[in-house]
């Protein structure tokens, strides 16, 4: 598989996609294991697990499904995760981020769990197990340059395996119109006065949109519903305000839940600028 320029090379451990991954790009000193929980125990056959690493914890709120994720270090990440094993219980998955050449070592592994930190924080896709900001490290100009693309190489890897946690919902700071997102709005009856975009992984309604008040008497079961989930999990606010940005699967769907009626999202957004 290629990507942006690079080869990414998957291996399946044991030949089963649902078990143990390793994942490498060409021309990069790294390397990432993907691990279920449950097959943590048997990497002690995998000795370069023995050395420093970044790891990241994956795993669900039962209450409103959103994923949950610990970010953290180690200068052994195999005896971290067993450790982590024993005492988180929310996550069910791991990827780790080692050196093929053993360069890993404190102050880079520091510096790239701050990054990433920083990263999830502002993506807002996940909920974030730490109980603290991670501590930043020093590095030399040549250091940080170096772990900057690691870095990179590390937000590619996790959303090849299926996390996007280091990646925006929606980015809107391109300065160029060509790629710039079409922002689009609804302003209607009962204070609606929300704004969104269609991006590739659906509808997607922006932070601070103001949804109507109330539904309609006719206001479909399944949108009355949704919108008391998303009222109940604090997504929109008790003043009917999105406290982030929220994903929908169709135009439609979002502009139901905003304007609590049924309504058909190809009319009702419209066109507001080009950022």
């Amino acid at each position: 598989m290629a990507l942006f320029g690079k080869t990414i090379s998957l291996f399946l451990i044991e030949g089963d996609p649902n078990k143990r991954w390793v994942c490498e790009l060409s021309n990069w000193n790294g390397k990432a294991y993907k691990i279920p929980r449950i097959e943590v125990k048997r990497c002690s056959d995998r000795t370069d697990l023995a050395a420093c690493g970044i790891y990241f914890l994956f795993g669900r709120n039962d209450a409103d499904d959103k994923g949950i994720v610990y970010i953290g270090e180690a200068e052994n990440v195999f005896e971290r995760l067993k450790q982590h094993d024993s005492k988180k219980d929310f996550w069910n998955e791991c990827i780790v981020f080692i050196s093929k050449d053993n360069r890993l070592n404190k102050a880079h592994i520091k510096y790239l769990e701050h990054r990433c930190y920083l990263l999830a924080q502002e993506a807002d896709r996940y909920m974030i197990d730490n109980s603290t900001v991670p501590a930043d490290a020093s590095l030399t100009e040549a250091e940080q340059a170096e772990m900057d693309e690691f870095l990179y190489n590390i937000r590619m890897i996790n959303n090849v395996l299926g996390h996007k946690v280091l990646e925006p919902l929606v980015d809107i700071s391109s300065e160029s119109s060509e790629e710039s997102p079409q922002l689009l709005c609804i302003t209607a009856a009962r204070g609606a006065d929300a704004k969104g975009m269609q991006t590739s992984e659906g509808f997607v309604v922006l932070k601070n949109s103001q949804v109507a008040d109330g539904v309609t008497n006719s206001c479909p079961k399944n949108i009355k519903k949704l919108r008391e989930q998303l009222t109940l999990s604090g997504v929109i606010n008790d003043k009917g305000i999105f406290t982030e940005n929220k994903v929908f699967s169709s135009p439609s769907t979002a502009a139901s839940v905003v304007m609590g009626r049924s309504a058909n999202g190809l009319t009702e957004w419209r066109e507001l600028k080009t950022l």
